[in-house]
């Protein structure tokens, strides 16, 4: 039982570094190429742990030329 607790904090600790390495790429390419972003938009990139759509966001903002293009809408 507690190889199993051990391996799920593992994978879990996993998910989030990568979740965060995600969002810190996302915010800098969002400040290189000079979108203004309000602090709620900040937080929402900073606060969102879901892999999948972290990764569709960076996607998006590859070719945006507004923050709206990146957060609005579904994110799939």
């Amino acid at each position: 039982m507690a190889e199993v607790l051990r391996e799920q904090g593992h994978s879990q600790g996993l998910i989030e570094g990568e979740a965060k390495g995600l969002s810190k790429a996302l915010l800098r390419l969002l400040d290189a190429k000079g979108l203004r972003m309000d602090d709620a938009s900040r937080q929402l990139i900073q606060r969102c742990k879901d892999v999948p759509t972290l990764e569709r966001w960076l996607e998006r903002a590859l070719g945006a030329t507004r923050l709206s293009e990146v957060l609005d809408g579904p994110a799939q």
